[in-house]
């Protein structure tokens, strides 16, 4: 099978922003994506495009070469999705998975690619009401791609923590910071990226899947990370979160990395990994543990770290880089995320003084009307 890799501007940014349709009032999710979506020029390649679910609705942006203005177009989309919902009694809420809701009660939309998951996957196919949000970082050489691909892989438990906005599920307290995580992998295609040595084996690795009936597409390999047709290493590790602001801290971040990674390279250099197993284990500790699991490295002088301490000290590797790229504003905002709570310890705050899942919910949904966490709120 072979795989394209279009032409990109290195470090350019795209945005995918997978949200759920809930009714304003009761907050339960609702089938009702078509009442806005009859209102686009294209639902299926344009800005704003169905998705898995009829309840969801996906928010995409144009390539930018700077992340707020990325984010300031994903905004304009937002308000437009939003005045549409509100004249039906509709709104939107950004969270990895619903807080208290039944996922049996979404339906997947007509399409043959969504059908398959569902029937293929049984339970688990039934029960895949999730939301992500996607990071495309455009690269300027396909031989750069896949060392990047599983580079930017060992920062998995990075952007799991810092994203992680599932922690309940139909109203109990999971005890991971992102249910998501767990519920995407049982997908037999998702999961974290083999290790490739070129091209040559990605394309065979897809004609052996496809092969055996496991794809159709190249886009059905639905890795953690993967190399895009765009040009781009699509960062795909993330919950999807509440707030413009997380969207733009997660994309600098993002940007960043893979700009540092591209340069590592590009001096002929290689990039640092980790065995997949550990990648794995990294995998876990993050979505159960978020902020503060540890994990592991590949430096033999500091074997574990906390991944708060991580983020701090990748934070300040690339900062340099932040301020080349226009984006250093956007890359604070990581650190303060850090400092005062990502969206999963935001909403056990709220249980924890004596809120429901419904609480948690409202907060989600005002959230992502304001644009900002509720911490940046009490600034105002």
């Amino acid at each position: 099978m072979k795989i394209p890799f279009g032409q990109s501007r290195q470090s350019t940014i795209g945005i995918e922003w997978e949200l759920a349709v809930v009714d304003a009032t009761t907050l339960e999710q609702v089938p009702a994506a078509e009442l806005v979506l009859a209102h686009v020029d294209d639902p299926v390649d344009g800005p704003i495009r169905r998705e898995y679910l009829t309840s969801m609705i996906e928010i995409v942006s144009g390539v930018h070469s700077h992340v707020d203005r990325a984010v300031a177009e994903m905004r304009s989309h937002l308000d437009f999705v939003l005045d549409k919902l509100d004249a039906h009694g509709l709104t939107l809420m950004g969270a990895g998975a619903h807080p208290f809701g039944d996922p049996t009660r979404q339906s997947p939309g007509d399409k043959a690619q969504y059908r398959r998951v569902t029937e293929r996957n049984g339970w688990w196919g039934r029960h895949m009401a999730i939301n992500g949000l996607h990071i495309h970082t455009g690269i300027d050489s396909r031989d750069k791609a896949l060392p990047i691909v599983f580079g930017l892989a060992r920062f998995t438990p990075y952007f799991i923590a810092l994203s992680a906005s599932s922690p309940y599920w139909e109203g109990e307290d999971t005890n991971f910071a992102s249910q998501r995580t767990m519920m995407f992998q049982q997908l037999p295609t998702n999961g974290l990226p083999y290790h490739m040595n070129d091209w040559a084996q990605l394309e065979r690795f897809a004609s052996q899947l496809e092969g055996v009936g496991l794809i159709q597409n190249p886009s059905e390999i639905r890795w953690d990370v993967r190399p895009s047709s765009w040009g781009t290493v699509e960062n795909r590790t993330m919950d999807s979160v509440p707030t413009s602001f997380e969207v733009g801290a997660l994309a600098a971040f993002s940007q960043c990395i893979v700009e540092w990674m591209s340069r590592v390279l590009a001096r002929g250099d290689e990039i640092d990994a980790l065995p997949h197993w550990f990648l794995r284990e990294n995998k876990w500790r993050a979505a159960r543990y978020g902020l503060a699991a540890d994990v592991i490295t590949p430096r033999k002088e500091e074997y574990l770290i906390h991944v708060d301490d991580g983020i701090r000290m990748w934070a300040d590797i690339v900062a340099p880089i932040a301020d080349e790229l226009g984006c250093a504003e956007e890359l604070g905002h990581v650190l303060e995320l850090v400092d005062r709570g990502p969206s999963y310890r935001r909403q056990r705050r709220i249980v924890s003084a004596g809120g429901s899942t419904h609480d948690v919910a409202r907060a989600l949904v005002d959230e992502l009307r304001s644009g900002v966490p509720r911490f940046q709120e009490a600034r105002k």
